[in-house]
């Protein structure tokens, strides 16, 4: 399998992603840390409808990055905005404030949205290599 380059695909060296890419994935991170924020609060005000609702547009955040950029990182990307904001909402202040309670679903919440990004980011879309191949498009 060649590309065009010196070699086989694998063996090509890696190049920096072109800056619409990476501001794509900026964005994308930070429509995950919103995301996040968002579903912490909707979660905890209704239980089974927001948790559900919270799971699902997480979800559907992430599998769309991975649609719209073409490729796993770009739903990587709101994965870990998701992950980071979560996981600093999960902190105590010196105040002794929380946002999220002991209970069953906030536990849901954390772990079904880690659970959702990894199959999101693990089924994502990969871009196949360019060239006249007989397996290519079957």
């Amino acid at each position: 399998m060649n590309s065009g380059g010196n070699g086989p695909l694998l063996a090509q060296p890696l190049r920096p992603p072109s800056a619409g890419r990476a501001l794509a994935h900026l964005g994308l991170f930070l429509l995950g840390a919103v995301t996040g924020l968002a579903g912490a609060l909707v979660q905890a005000a209704w239980f089974p409808g927001g948790l559900l609702l919270a799971l699902a547009g997480a979800a559907g955040l992430f599998l769309g990055g991975g649609y719209t950029t073409a490729s796993r990182g770009g739903a990587v990307a709101p994965a870990a905005g998701w992950i980071v904001a979560v996981i600093l909402l999960t902190t105590t202040r010196p105040e002794g404030d929380f946002l999220f309670g002991a209970g069953g679903g906030s536990y849901l919440f954390l772990l079904g949205g880690m659970a959702l990004a990894v199959i999101c980011a693990t089924i994502g879309v990969v871009r196949q290599p360019r060239g006249d191949s007989a397996r290519l498009g079957k």
